[in-house]
């Protein structure tokens, strides 16, 4: 087995002993991918053993249908119809698995060393982004407040976030039951998570003891 085995692609066909040595490799290569998106990331175990699997699961099928257009044509199509539907549907995941779909593909394709290079450099592309990207800070909070449409909501609850909060921004404003209410929602960063209680009672005085929803913020925001 030269050098060439690497490098020039499948040929004619594939024998069970390219298919044995690809799948291999395409396995190999979603375990790295698998940890380089664990790395430093929020994650779900489910995305990551997807992260494993999908790189053989796309050479086996561009390995199988190599030499035929019609069926290369299908297999395009077919990956074209896929829709990821996930609690974790972000901008990042979908890049993760865009990556482990390329390296697949270059692997099903018999280009093992080229699929290699492709792993390395983006993988430490991957890696650096998570490294000096931007932190969550682990008190970020999303907070809904619902209001009556009469309550002038400009400034309201200013000094109550000044109190308990880093730092509070709102994000959206949205009316319901029909108009007669208007629902805020803000990005915090609580001082003292210990001090939940307070906050909240002094957020209830103002908008008339209406719902007030407190919840981490899991993940990015950046759904695609």
């Amino acid at each position: 087995m030269d050098v060439d085995f690497f490098i020039s692609g499948i040929g004619e066909g594939p024998t069970v002993q390219l298919f044995l040595i690809h799948t291999v490799c395409a396995l190999l290569f979603g375990v790295v991918v698998s940890c380089v998106y664990r790395f430093k990331n929020e994650h779900s175990k489910t995305m990551a053993l997807t992260l494993v699997v999908l790189p053989t699961l796309v050479q086996a099928i561009i390995m199988l249908v190599s030499g035929s257009i019609g069926a290369g044509i299908a297999v395009a199509g077919a990956f074209s119809l896929v829709r990821f539907r996930s609690a974790t549907g972000n901008a990042k995941d979908i890049g993760y698995l865009f990556f482990a779909m390329v390296l697949g593909f270059i692997t099903g394709m018999g280009f093992l060393v080229f699929a290699f290079i492709f792993l390395l450099i983006v993988g430490c592309v991957f890696m650096i982004m998570a490294q000096f990207g931007e932190k969550e800070d682990a008190n970020m909070r999303k907070l809904r407040i619902t209001i009556p449409e009469s309550l002038d909501f400009d400034g309201i609850f200013d000094d109550v976030f000044q109190k308990y909060t880093k730092n509070a921004e709102l994000d959206k404003v949205k009316s319901t039951n029909m108009g007669s209410m208007y629902e805020l929602t803000f990005t915090i960063v609580l001082n003292n998570p210990a001090s939940l209680k307070p906050f909240i009672d002094e957020l209830r005085t103002r908008n008339g003891n209406l719902n007030i929803f407190l919840s981490r913020i899991i993940g990015d925001s950046d759904e695609l």
